[in-house]
């Protein structure tokens, strides 16, 4: 389990999170959903100990990350923009990475073979299209068979087979030993592959339940339109 407890992070003036409490549990997905400059980037990155918040309390599996750096051999991350060395091959990278985690064993390469980069492996890194790096970063997230998966706009820029091949993995995937964190701007992705949400809007945390009681509470059959009652209730409160 991750535990995220009371995180706040200030950029100058700007109150960038404040005091986020979250539990991340296994066997769950989470989508993490809310307007540009929400916080979301920044809550990911605390967790991967990319930013250090400036207090609160970030935990996995009941231990402080902070000063640590081990617990991220327990995350496949994907960012939303992969950058890699241009004259690299694709089989290079990969190559790479596994000498890096020499000691993992559980090797998953079924994106690889899915998404079909077995076949272009001698292509060189700065050659590739955008939705073919995305390809690149999906199957290294997955690659060691990590217990925790952090999704950075996973469907973005991918042709619509590809899609596909990364959302059944994901629904694969899913269980009891697994947790996913997935953001995107694609609500009907979310709907389809998430059981939790988080909504986060300028910093602070507006909903941290289930998908089905935000729908039973908003009355909407569709994700995007339950976060749209969120957002618009939240608007009106911020006005009063």
């Amino acid at each position: 389990m991750i535990s995220v407890s009371k995180i706040e992070k200030r950029f100058g003036a700007l109150d960038v999170l404040k005091s986020i409490s979250a539990n991340f549990e296994m066997g769950r997905s989470y989508a993490l959903i809310g307007p540009n400059g929400s916080g979301k980037t920044t809550l990911i990155k605390s967790i991967l100990g990319m930013v250090v918040p400036d207090s609160g309390r970030i935990e996995m599996d009941g231990e402080s990350i902070k000063g640590k750096w081990s617990y991220r051999q327990k995350i496949g991350y994907m960012p939303q923009i992969g950058r890699y060395p241009d004259n690299m091959t694709i089989g290079q990278l990969f190559s790479m990475m596994k000498d890096l985690r020499s000691d993992c064993k559980a090797i998953d390469e079924e994106l690889i073979e899915g998404f079909g980069l077995d076949k272009i492996m001698s292509k060189r890194m700065h050659t590739l299209s955008g939705g073919t790096r995305q390809k690149v970063s999906a199957a290294l997230a997955f690659l060691f068979n990590p217990k925790v998966l952090i999704l950075d706009e996973p469907t973005a820029g991918l042709d619509p087979l590809a899609v596909e091949v990364i959302k059944e993995k994901i629904l694969t995937e899913m269980g009891d030993s697994k947790i996913f964190i997935i953001t995107s701007h694609i609500l009907s992705d979310l709907d389809e592959l998430s059981s939790h949400a988080l909504y986060l809007d300028n910093g602070s945390l507006i909903y941290n339940d289930s998908i089905a009681l935000l729908k039973e509470e908003t009355g909407e059959i569709k994700l995007g339109k339950a976060i749209a009652t969120i957002m618009r209730r939240n608007q009106k409160n911020v006005i009063v």
